[in-house]
């Protein structure tokens, strides 16, 4: 399938599980459309784009490590991203990479993921808390945040900061994970 027949076709994805699935499931199935589905991911300006991230949320979701060759050219573009319904599932997706990163078991994503890809998951995480982003993909990026803040010590202070800076503007349920995260903050400094 070429990206212009990959892109004709990624335009019946709906928002539905089931249709998500599906198209999840054809790349899955055929992995030589993964890299296509990265090069319409950052069609930013093209509602396709969309579409895109929430395949890709659904690929990763079954299968992480189909995004390590493609680390770098996904971490150098995610700062691009800006349709909101492009934002939640690429956050989403940066908080399995941080997961697969963190995780007791050795990985592929442990060996794959750079000082340079980390920086830039970081950075796409803290514009994600700092603006006006929906509360799905602060909650993600503050979940990477407190894992990468167990190795950067700047991480933590910052993140503690915008978090009770937002506190009282935000809803119920960043409220809810504002407070679980300082907690978890609050006891990695103690140990």
């Amino acid at each position: 399938m070429t990206l212009e027949e990959f892109h004709k076709e990624l335009s019946f994805v709906n928002a539905s599980r089931e249709n998500r699935t599906k198209y999840a499931n054809m790349v899955l199935n055929d992995m030589s459309l993964f890299p296509k589905l990265i090069d319409i991911l950052f069609m930013v300006n093209d509602k396709v784009s969309s579409r895109a991230a929430w395949i890709l949320e659904f690929v990763c979701a079954e299968y992480i490590y189909a995004i390590v060759p493609h680390l770098e050219t996904f971490t150098k573009n995610i700062n691009k991203i800006h349709l909101d319904s492009s934002v939640r599932p690429i956050s989403k997706v940066c908080g399995f990479i941080t997961t697969a990163y963190y995780s007791k078991k050795p990985n592929t994503i442990k060996r794959a993921l750079t000082p340079e890809h980390k920086e830039r998951i970081i950075e796409a995480c803290f514009d994600w808390m700092i603006s006006d982003q929906k509360v799905a993909p602060k909650v993600y990026a503050m979940e990477s945040l407190f894992l990468y803040g167990l190795d950067y010590d700047w991480i933590h202070p910052e993140l503690t900061q915008i978090l009770e800076q937002n506190f009282q503007k935000q809803s119920a349920a960043f409220k809810v994970r504002a407070k679980r995260t300082l907690l978890k903050i609050k006891k990695s400094k103690a140990s």
